[in-house]
């Protein structure tokens, strides 16, 4: 069976923490141009479609190889889901050009560090697996969530895990966390479950580098840090 791929990046204009997130720069590119160009590069879709709701952002992705063949007039807003707004996109997609799909892979426009090596791989990892959907995640490292505690108004602690305090974090399983990087899914169930994390979804995970998910301007800082030390 020939394996029909479409990526779709969400990429709403309305952001808060970061004003016009999106398009703002990134190493001397609007942040979603690296996105565009690591799955043009990775060479395995029919269609790389941009979802928003904004013109700028639109234009800004076709001068960047996208298509953007409409604008986003439902789920834009900060309460739905980036699941619900793909799978919209996706709908809209195969109205437009009147064509059927395989494989749909969201590729979120803030991961700008994930390359078409990462896409390959984790599209490979999918379909050789026979998966329904599978989201990308990276490993915990010095932030040891076994050991994560909240804090009361005078500093006192509550450890979420007490019973893992005193072990040695080579002893304890590892622990992963999901990232917006290379979420993927057949067609068929995104758009019978209207989500990524349906039954039977997978994680499989990527380097924290090209798991970075950048929401605010912290995020932004250790981007380009991870980016600067690439570099050398």
């Amino acid at each position: 069976m020939v394996k029909r791929r479409i990526a779709i990046i969400p990429a709403r204009g309305g952001s808060k923490r970061i004003p016009k997130k999106n398009i703002s720069d990134f190493n001397g590119q609007p942040m979603i141009a690296w996105t565009i160009r690591a799955a043009k590069q990775s060479e395995l879709f029919d269609r790389i479609v941009v979802s928003t709701d904004d013109p700028e952002i639109a234009e800004i992705s076709i001068q960047n190889g996208a298509q953007v063949p409409f604008l986003r007039k439902d789920f834009a807003d900060d309460y739905c889901t980036v699941s619900a707004a793909t799978t919209f996109a996706l709908q809209q997609a195969m109205e437009y050009w009147n064509e059927e799909y395989t494989v749909v892979v969201q590729l979120m426009a803030n991961c700008p560090l994930r390359t078409s090596a990462d896409i390959k791989s984790q599209v490979a990892i999918f379909e050789a697996k026979n998966r329904t959907a599978q989201i990308s995640c990276f490993e915990y490292g010095w932030m040891n969530p076994w050991w994560a505690a909240t804090i009361d108004d005078i500093g006192k602690p509550t450890q979420i895990f007490s019973e893992t305090l005193t072990q040695r974090s080579q002893d304890l399983p590892k622990l992963y966390c999901p990232t917006g990087s290379i979420w993927i899914s057949t067609v068929k169930d995104l758009l019978t479950h209207k989500t990524f994390y349906s039954p039977g979804h997978t994680f499989e995970p990527i380097s924290l580098q090209s798991a970075v998910d950048i929401d605010d301007l912290e995020d932004l800082k250790v981007a380009q840090a991870l980016l600067r030390v690439s570099e050398y």
